[in-house]
């Protein structure tokens, strides 16, 4: 077991000795977690296919799950794709850095490993100070899906890496918790129009605003599980962000979920069963269980998407048997907050009427 550095930073004006030590790493095919304004990613030199190899290792990721590269300019795409549409390029200028994945058709210069064997490869530039001080000093573009093991919840702090990664990848950097909460929102440029594959930091609906005409991939609002060949963008094809408990998603109205939320918990206590709930604010005095945690305000999503992932880690950390989580609605970012739930319960999907 290797030992794993932990970097610390201030997110607003990083220790640039860190940086250089982090970014030596990357330059020598190792594997460094930094912060996003989305989650933590695992980052591995994009153009490596050694490196890009063991960071699939190191999180017991499967080979056809694509990693996003992330680059420090805009520049850096033209070399990664074949061709940059007009949209894109508008796109970018707006959007850049920011919370939004952008799907091409890639170069010949990327690796297969690194495009998962698809002809297309997934490019963002991430809106967070160590990322682009990272990205600077490595002098490469940087692939990095989600800095967890496999299936689990995503990583928002430098603590969740560590109780996933620790002796596994050489150095964290740790710049405090994430401001987003949720992952990039991926978009799909080779079709006509574009598609929504998975709902993220970026709403729907400011895309649609801008773009006039974006749909959403019927994968990204599924209630069922889905069956996928092939997928274009990371979070499509496995379980993702699921706790170790079972779980259980009650969509409807507000009223309606506290009723079935507080019937299926009588259930599961009633079989022995540790219950955890997951609650919306305005629905947190209903409920009595093992362990009751706040997600946050229906009027409040970006607080919701902030605060999932974490909450869903400190249910396994207590040991809980079965969790059961309101739905919000799915709008702006309660939409990527709807998609991130139904995965992780494994679309076990429970309608409150």
């Amino acid at each position: 077991m290797k030992k794993t550095v932990v970097l610390r930073v201030d997110s607003g004006k990083p220790d640039m000795d860190k940086i250089r030590v982090a970014a030596d790493f990357i330059r020598k095919g190792g594997l460094v977690a930094f912060p996003t304004e989305t989650v933590y990613g695992l980052g591995a030199d994009a153009l490596n296919a050694r490196a890009v190899l063991t960071l699939f290792e190191a999180k017991k990721r499967p080979l056809d799950n694509p990693p996003i590269v992330h680059v420090g300019d805009v520049g850096h795409v033209y070399g990664l794709v074949e061709t940059v549409p007009a949209k894109a390029e508008e796109l970018m200028r707006h959007f850049w850095p920011g919370p939004l994945t952008l799907i091409f058709r890639r170069s010949q210069i990327v690796p297969n490993v690194t495009a998962a064997g698809l002809d297309t490869i997934a490019v963002r530039m991430p809106k967070h100070n160590v990322a682009l001080a990272l990205l600077k000093e490595s002098r490469c573009p940087i692939a990095a899906p989600s800095a967890n093991l496999a299936g689990k919840p995503s990583p928002t702090s430098a603590l969740h890496v560590l109780a996933d990664l620790n002796g596994r990848i050489d150095a964290v950097l740790d710049a405090g918790s994430t401001a987003i909460g949720v992952e990039s929102t991926v978009l799909d440029l080779t079709v006509d129009p574009p598609q929504i594959l998975r709902p993220g930091g970026a709403p729907y609906e400011t895309l649609r605003d801008f773009l006039g005409n974006v749909e959403l991939n019927p994968l990204a609002v599924s209630e069922v599980t889905p069956h996928i060949e092939k997928a274009r963008s990371p979070g499509l094809k496995y379980r993702h962000y699921a706790p170790v408990a079972e779980m259980i998603v009650v969509e409807g109205e507000p009223e309606k979920i506290a009723d079935k939320v507080n019937s299926l918990k009588r259930f599961y206590e009633g079989g022995g069963k540790k219950v955890g709930i997951l609650v919306t604010y305005e629905n947190l005095s209903c409920y009595s269980a093992e362990s009751v945690k706040c997600l946050g305000s229906r009027r409040d999503l970006s607080a919701v998407a902030r605060n999932l992932f974490g909450l869903l880690r400190e249910f396994d950390a207590e040991k809980i048997d079965v969790i059961i989580a309101e739905g919000v609605p799915p709008v702006g970012l309660g939409l990527a907050v709807m998609n991130r739930l139904r995965k992780a319960s494994g679309y076990n999907i429970v309608k409150a009427k």
